[in-house]
């Protein structure tokens, strides 16, 4: 019998998950070692030097300082175990103790999280941390309790727009283009509105796409556009700024429910401290790539968002059918923030 990509994939995960049951001895990935060290393994899938991989170093190294060493975090970025929604699934198993997810991808385990899919959700920068830092917040990071991950913090993932290897400065520009979405339901609802062609490819085969014609373009935050090099491939950016999906720290249930309490707390506060810190990185991060683009030769625009809001409204009156999520949108809209809150 002959195998095509997709069993190629499945015996990928099947191997994956037996090499770290056998090392494990088939327990969890956290595991207790000489002198009575805590170590928990976090994977995740992106670059070293991209903002919220620094951040998450930062937290390892605080957890390690609150605990005097008993709390060790061992960080795998590059997908080295597995894509965003291959480490979800093995924290789910307890086969991984912590993770970081877009909340796009993470709406698929926990349907809550497709609020922040909703286009043009947030009225400003300082409008989305009011709300990620908040009840609302809080509560959302604890709607995965029941599919066993726990959120421990919200990282900042900035605004995401549309890039294309075509000229683009409207709506009417996306017409017709195959354009890459994450593994969302929600994502490739508003490009469908918007009159383009979704296509979901996984984040690590994406430049290749852009390079072979697979896809035309994408739709990102300026980070992740620059240091992914789609740069090279794509050299129009509009800046529409459409979304704004955090990223989230995901630890196993499986994994959180055997720390002691004292553990718990240096983690929480140690993955808080990390998203203070990396809200500061970002910032400087998109400014650094947005200079980077634009001498590599990418055109940025800058267009009107009205016409945008218009053709996504219908996504509104749909997500409010369903009255749990209509009440999440409602106390988004009605919490108040201060406009002058700087970085």
């Amino acid at each position: 019998m002959g195998f095509n990509s997709k069993h190629i994939k499945s015996l990928g995960i099947l191997a994956l998950l037996l090499v770290m049951f056998t090392v494990s001895g088939c327990k969890d990935i956290k595991e207790e070692i000489v002198g009575g060290k805590t170590v928990i393994k976090l994977g995740h899938g992106l670059d070293t030097s991209h903002p919220v991989h620094e951040a998450m170093l930062f937290m390892a190294e605080r957890a390690r300082e609150k605990s005097a060493g008993s709390l060790q975090i061992d960080i795998y970025p590059n997908q080295q175990l597995g894509t965003e929604r291959e480490a979800i699934e093995l924290l789910q198993i307890g086969s991984l103790g912590m993770t970081k997810v877009s909340t796009g991808v993470l709406e698929n385990f926990v349907p809550s999280l497709k609020v922040f899919g909703l286009p043009f959700l947030f009225k400003s920068r300082e409008h989305r941390f009011e709300v990620l830092e908040g009840p609302v917040g809080e509560k959302l990071l604890n709607d995965g309790l029941p599919q066993r991950v726990k959120g421990l913090t919200f990282y900042d993932a900035g605004s995401r727009s549309f890039y294309s290897t075509k000229p683009m400065e409207s709506p009417a520009d996306l017409e017709g283009q195959k354009l890459r979405v994450m593994e969302s339901n929600t994502a490739m609802t508003m490009v469908d509105m918007l009159g383009g062609s979704p296509t979901p490819i996984a984040w690590g085969e994406l430049y290749t796409a852009l390079q072979q014609g697979i896809v035309d373009g994408a739709e990102n935050n300026l980070p992740s556009f620059y240091l992914s090099r789609h740069y090279e491939v794509c050299k129009y950016y509009m800046m529409d700024e459409h979304t704004a999906l955090p990223d989230e720290l995901l630890i196993s249930t499986l994994v959180w429910d055997k720390l002691s309490e004292e553990e718990q707390g240096w983690l929480k506060e140690a993955a808080m401290e990390s998203s203070e810190y990396e809200k500061k990185i970002w910032h400087e991060a998109e400014m650094e790539a947005l200079e980077a683009i634009q001498e590599a030769g990418v055109e940025v625009t800058y267009p009107e968002q009205e016409e945008f809001r218009a053709m996504v409204e219908p996504m509104y009156k749909e997500f409010k059918k369903d009255p749990e999520m209509k009440a999440v949108i409602e106390e988004i809209e009605h919490t108040e923030f201060k406009q002058d809150e700087q970085p």
